[in-house]
């Protein structure tokens, strides 16, 4: 039985309470300090068949909080990984800028580190060869690791090798075993996908060269909290990340972060690169120092950080309903662009259903024709904002804004605008 919280915002500590069992999946501490209630959501990538309009869903808390001695952010695992990836509705392709930031990343990398083909790179939930296949065209052995068949089975299409299997120490201890060690280990947005963190950095220190070099890529939790990013907070993300607690979680099992980027993916996030502990910490970038003192300025290993979060959360809340409450009242429509897992957060902790927010389009062929998770909120191919010509398209998937705006760019032809929820509501002529 959870309890009532016990020390409120007011106080300038978040909010305490009591959840048996809930322990910090690094150090194990027990969790206590609330970061926001978002509420109950169903898994975020679990999109309904219409022949299953009238089957129930289940919903789970979604209700991270910080551990107060090492602050990583997370959330309690309500369900097992397969149950969220064995068969997964996230296709990286589709995304023509993400594209785009794989293949300058794998130029630089190949760069930087002299990359040949007598070396090997290994992706951990490399999707569907949106990586991969750029380190391909340059004659670079690579190997995916990716749990979910339906996505690496399109990777392979592709001439991506890739080994269907969640990664861990035990992973990674059978592909040494069949002399599959790396050069270089690439993590894009599966840190926060982790639930045993220990087991998957143990792999990975596992897994690579002596002389290797391993990179992450997460949003950054700083970031998200200055920019108001509630919706990157689904059950899919067990964790949320620091150069802070990261440098801890990587330094526990021998790797030595020396240097990061901060990048603009994802409202924000930071790449890191690691490598096995070196005993004079020789080659530590200046990046990291800086990095240090900012987070340190922010107050990142601060409770008292974490204590506004949730009102500024409920505040976006309020005045996204406020919008599109005024605009039906006005007899305005709103159709949305996207089906993220962020747009599934963001609408079921406001309450939006099909009254507010007609339907919404994606490109990925696999999610049209369902409808959204708990809003039940129909999805169609990207034509049908054309067909209809709403007078707002709110856009879901916010951090690649600046392609949907130009994809879409004929809206204005009927005067429609693009409506953008974070970090608050505004509106794009």
């Amino acid at each position: 039985m959870i309890n009532q919280p016990i020390a409120s915002e007011a106080s300038g500590l978040p909010a305490r309470v009591q959840i048996p069992d809930f322990n910090c999946r690094f150090c194990g501490r027990p969790l206590q300090y609330s970061v926001v209630d978002l509420g109950l959501s169903p898994l975020c990538e679990s999109y309904v068949a219409a022949e299953d309009l009238n089957l129930p869903e289940t919903f789970y808390p979604l209700h991270p909080f910080v551990c107060d001695h090492c602050f990583l952010v997370q959330l309690d695992a309500y369900v097992r990984p397969e149950e969220i990836f064995d068969e997964y509705a996230y296709f990286s392709s589709y995304a023509d800028s993400w594209l785009a930031h794989a293949q300058q990343y794998v130029d630089d990398i190949t760069a930087r580190f002299d990359l040949t083909p007598d070396h090997r790179v290994v992706e951990l939930a490399s999707n569907d060869g949106y990586l991969l296949q750029y380190f391909v065209e340059k004659g670079i052995p690579v190997l995916g690791v990716e749990p979910a068949a339906n996505v690496a089975e399109v990777a392979v299409a592709k001439g991506v090798p890739t080994r269907i299997a969640y990664f861990g120490k035990d992973e990674a201890e059978a592909m040494i075993g069949e002399g599959l060690a790396a050069d270089l280990v690439i993590g894009n947005n599966v840190l926060a996908q982790v639930p045993d963190l220990n087991s998957f950095v143990a792999g990975i220190s596992r897994l690579l060269k002596p002389s290797g070099v391993a990179t992450m890529e997460f949003p950054h939790v700083m970031r998200l909290m200055m920019e108001n990013q509630f919706d990157t907070i689904y059950h899919e993300h067990f964790g949320y990340f620091s150069l802070y607690s990261v440098e801890r979680i990587f330094g526990a099992h021998g790797l030595q972060v020396f240097d990061v980027e901060e990048l603009s993916t994802h409202g924000g996030s930071l790449r890191i690169y690691a490598r096995h502990q070196v005993d004079d910490g020789a080659g530590i970038t200046d990046r990291i120092s800086q990095l240090r003192d900012d987070e340190r300025r922010f107050g990142i290993d601060r409770l008292e950080r974490y204590g506004t979060f949730a009102e500024r959360v409920c505040t976006t809340k309020r005045k996204l309903l406020s919008f599109l409450i005024e605009a039906k009242n006005s007899g305005k429509t709103v159709a949305g662009y996207g089906a993220p897992g962020k747009g599934n957060t963001l609408l079921n902790f406001c309450g939006i259903r099909t009254d507010l927010l007609a339907f919404t389009v994606d490109r990925n062929p696999y999610k049209q024709g369902k409808f959204l998770p708990g809003t039940r909120i129909p999805i169609y191919e990207p034509e049908k904002i054309r067909q209809m010509q709403p007078d707002y398209v709110l856009i879901l998937p916010w951090n690649f804004k600046d392609e949907i705006m130009e994809q879409m760019s004929d809206i204005r032809e009927w005067g429609g605008q693009f409506v953008v929820p974070i970090p608050e509501v505004r509106v794009i002529s």
